[in-house]
C-alpha cells in the first residue's frame, strides 16, 4: 500500500478562529453545531475565512462474492443496472449533486458485468467482484494497492479542478457485511450488534446473515491470530470500499474536507483512521441511518453527525444532504457580523 504523509491541523489558529466565531453578533454558542462545524473547517483550511470550493462526489461501485451466500435480498445484478442509471440522471445520487452543485464521478472498480463501453463510468475495474471472504480473501495484496491508487489519483483529478470538498459514496449489494464486520473487528463490538437488515432482509434472512457472517468471521480467526488492520481491509472489503478509503486518505492528505455518508462510507472512515489516525480531523459526518450500529461506530470515532433522516440508500446521498449545513457554518463565519463593527452591546 502506498504511504500518506497526513498532517493534523496546526491548532495554534483555534484560538483565533473561536475568537471570530465567539464575537460574531449571537449569544455565544447560541448556533451551536454550525459553531464547532465552522471552527473544524477554519482548522481544515487554516483560515478564518474559509471557503467551499468546486465540490465532487465520487461514487465507486462494485460487487462482492459474499454476495453469493444469500446475505442481501438484492441480487448483485442491481448493482451494474443502478450505475448505468446513474450515467441517466436517474438516481437519488444524481439528483443530490445537482441540487447542491457537486460534480459527480462514476467509477467501475469491480462491478461484475462490463461497463467499459459505458458513457459517463470511469472504467477501472479491477476484477469482477471481489472472492468470497467466507472462504478466502476477498482480494489480494495487489489488488487492495491498486484499489487504495484508483481512490487516490480520483482525489487527484478532483483536487486539480480546485475541489476542496469532498465526498464518496458506493454501488455494491451486500456492502453492509464486510462494513459489519469491519465494525466488529476494529470495535471490538459483538458482531450480531453490528448486523443489520441491508437493504431490507426479513427476520429469516437476518438470521442467516449472522449465522455466514459468524462463520466467515471464524474462519479468519482460524488462519489470522493477530491480523493486521491492513489484513483484515483486505479480507474482507469491496473494491469500492478500499477505494473510498484510498480516497479519503489522499483527500485528508491534500488537506480536503471530507463529507463522510452513512453506514457504509462510516465503516470505510473507520478503516482509514484505524490506518492513518491523522485523518479523522478532516472528516465531517454526514448523516447517522437506520443501519443496526451505525451510531455505535459513529461513537468509535466520537464522530457526531449533521443529520438523522432514516435514510439507508447509500451512493452517498446522506454526505449530499448534509453539505447545506456545512455551507451555513461557512457563511455564519464569512458573513455575519460582529459585536464593535454592528455596536451592539456584547450580551452574555
Amino acid at each position: 500500500m502506498r504511504t500518506f504523509h497526513i498532517v493534523r491541523p496546526d491548532e495554534s489558529i483555534r484560538a483565533d478562529i473561536l475568537q471570530k466565531i465567539d464575537n460574531l453578533n449571537k449569544p455565544k454558542g447560541s448556533l451551536g453545531r454550525l459553531e464547532t462545524l465552522a471552527e473544524q473547517i477554519c482548522l481544515i483550511q487554516q483560515t478564518l475565512s474559509p471557503t467551499l470550493e468546486h465540490p465532487c462526489h465520487l461514487l465507486f461501485g462494485g460487487d462482492h462474492g459474499i454476495e453469493r451466500e444469500h446475505v442481501s435480498v438484492s441480487p448483485r445484478d442491481v448493482t451494474w443496472q443502478q450505475m448505468k442509471n446513474f450515467t441517466r440522471g436517474g438516481g437519488g445520487v444524481n439528483m443530490f449533486c445537482r441540487q447542491h452543485g457537486f460534480k459527480l464521478r462514476i467509477v467501475d472498480v469491480g462491478v461484475d458485468y462490463d461497463l467499459s463501453d459505458t458513457p459517463g463510468i470511469i472504467d477501472r475495474k479491477i476484477a469482477r467482484g471481489t472472492r468470497n471472504f467466507l472462504h478466502e480473501a476477498a482480494m489480494s495484496e495487489e489488488e487492495f494497492d491498486r484499489s487504495i491508487q484508483i481512490g487516490s489519483d480520483l482525489v487527484d483529478d478532483c483536487h486539480k479542478e480546485g475541489c476542496n470538498i469532498i465526498c464518496m459514496g458506493e454501488m455494491g449489494i451486500a456492502n453492509t457485511s464486510p462494513s459489519s464486520i469491519w465494525m466488529h473487528l476494529f470495535g471490538n463490538i459483538p458482531l450480531d450488534e453490528c448486523i443489520g437488515v441491508g437493504a431490507g432482509l426479513n427476520n429469516p434472512g437476518l438470521q442467516h446473515k449472522r449465522e455466514v457472517l459468524h462463520e466467515a468471521v471464524d474462519h479468519f480467526r482460524a488462519l489470522n491470530s493477530h491480523p493486521s488492520t491492513l489484513e483484515i481491509i483486505r479480507y474482507f472489503g469491496g473494491f469500492e470500499m478500499t477505494a473510498a478509503i484510498g480516497a479519503m486518505l489522499r483527500a485528508a492528505e491534500e488537506g480536503m474536507i471530507v463529507l463522510v455518508d452513512g453506514f457504509i462510507m462510516t465503516a470505510c472512515a473507520l478503516a482509514a483512521t484505524r490506518l492513518y489516525p491523522e485523518a479523522l480531523p478532516y472528516m465531517v459526518f454526514g448523516h447517522c441511518g437506520d443501519e443496526s450500529g451505525h451510531q455505535r461506530m459513529l461513537a468509535l470515532m466520537d464522530a457526531q453527525p449533521l443529520l438523522r433522516l432514516g435514510l439507508r440508500l447509500g451512493e452517498g446521498t446522506g454526505a449530499l444532504c448534509a453539505f447545506p449545513i456545512v455551507q451555513s457554518a461557512v457563511n455564519m463565519v464569512n458573513e455575519m457580523n460582529n459585536f464593535q463593527n454592528a455596536n451592539i452591546t456584547k450580551y452574555f
